[in-house]
C-alpha cells in the first residue's frame, strides 16, 4: 500500500490478490442502540474485525482502549493476518470506525493496511458482489507488533501538551460537545474541552461519506495549524480521533499522534482542567 486509502474500484481489482485481508470494522455510531442487523451484508471474504470485544482492553475502564502489543499480536494471528498480508478496512457507515484499525495496525509497526474510502455504501453503490456474512476459519498468522509508542498518547502527556505552544490539540468531537452547550453521550462526563485545544469535528475530513482530496484537507489543517504545530488528536473514545489521524497522513502531515483515552478519560477525571 502506497497511500492510506484505497477506492472501491481498486479493491474490487485486487479482490483476489493471495495475500488481501479484507476486515469489516463496523461499530454502531455512539449514542445509537447496539442492535444485531439481520439483514446485514459485507463485501466477498470479509473477516470480522471486532473493536469492541476482541481489540480493546475489557479490563479498562474506558471504551475502546488499545491491547497491549502483545495481545494485538495474538489476536491479529487468531484472524489469519501475516507480516506480508495486504489489508483493506471498511465500515458499514462510510467512514467511521475503519480508521481506528488503520491506526491500530500503524501503531503496531504494520504499514501495508488501507482504509475503503466510502466503505460498504460505496461498494454496495458500485454494484460489486456482497454476501451474508459467513462463519471463518483460519490458519494462524505470522504478523509481529512492532509497537511505536510516538503514535499514541497517554493522560498525563496531553495534560503537559495542555501547557505547551508547539503543540495543538485537536478535538474531534461536535462542536456542540467541544463547548459544552450539548450533553455528553455518557451522562457522567463533564462537557467542555480541554486547554489549548481546537474544534476539528471529523466531519470536516469527509465530502458525501468519502475522504476528501489531499489539498483539500491540507487546507483544513492550515486553517486549524498555522504555526504546522505537532498535533494530537482526540475525540470522545477515541475512535473518530483516528479520522482526523487519516486525514492528517493523507494531507501528508506525520506529527500527529492519537489521545487513547480521549474526552471519556480526560471529563471523568475531575482533577483535569477544563474549558466551556
Amino acid at each position: 500500500m502506497d497511500k492510506p486509502i484505497v477506492s472501491v474500484d481498486w479493491l474490487h481489482q485486487n479482490i483476489d490478490a493471495e495475500n488481501l485481508v479484507i476486515l469489516d470494522a463496523t461499530i454502531p455510531k455512539v449514542g445509537t442502540k447496539n442492535e444485531t442487523n439481520i439483514n446485514k451484508e459485507v463485501i466477498s471474504n470479509t473477516r470480522f474485525f471486532d473493536i469492541k470485544n476482541t481489540f480493546s482492553d475489557k479490563e479498562s475502564q474506558y471504551p475502546n482502549t488499545i491491547l497491549s502489543a502483545e495481545k494485538f499480536q495474538e489476536e491479529a494471528q487468531k484472524l489469519g493476518i501475516n507480516k506480508d498480508s495486504c489489508i483493506v478496512v471498511y465500515d458499514d457507515l462510510g467512514v467511521y470506525a475503519a480508521p481506528r484499525v488503520w491506526w491500530m495496525f500503524k501503531l503496531m509497526g504494520f504499514n501495508n493496511i488501507a482504509v475503503l474510502n466510502g466503505g460498504f455504501p460505496a461498494w454496495e453503490k458500485a454494484n460489486f458482489n456482497i454476501e451474508k456474512p459467513k462463519e471463518h476459519s483460519f490458519t494462524r498468522g505470522n504478523f509481529i507488533a512492532d509497537y511505536q509508542p510516538e503514535k499514541i498518547k497517554f493522560t498525563e502527556q496531553v495534560l503537559s501538551a495542555t501547557k505547551n505552544n508547539t503543540i495543538l490539540i485537536a478535538d474531534a468531537r461536535s462542536k456542540g460537545r467541544f463547548y459544552g452547550t450539548e450533553p455528553e453521550p455518557r451522562k457522567e462526563i463533564r462537557g467542555g474541552h480541554m486547554p489549548n485545544s481546537v474544534s476539528l469535528p471529523y466531519g470536516e475530513m469527509l465530502s458525501n461519506g468519502r475522504l476528501k482530496s489531499t489539498e483539500e484537507l491540507k487546507k483544513v489543517f492550515e486553517e486549524i495549524n498555522p504555526k504546522n504545530n505537532s498535533l494530537i488528536f482526540s475525540c470522545g473514545s477515541g475512535i473518530t480521533a483516528c479520522i482526523l489521524a487519516l486525514g492528517a497522513e493523507i494531507a501528508t502531515i506525520k506529527n500527529y499522534a492519537v489521545y487513547d483515552g480521549s474526552w471519556t478519560e480526560w471529563g471523568s477525571r475531575t482533577e483535569l482542567p477544563i474549558i466551556k
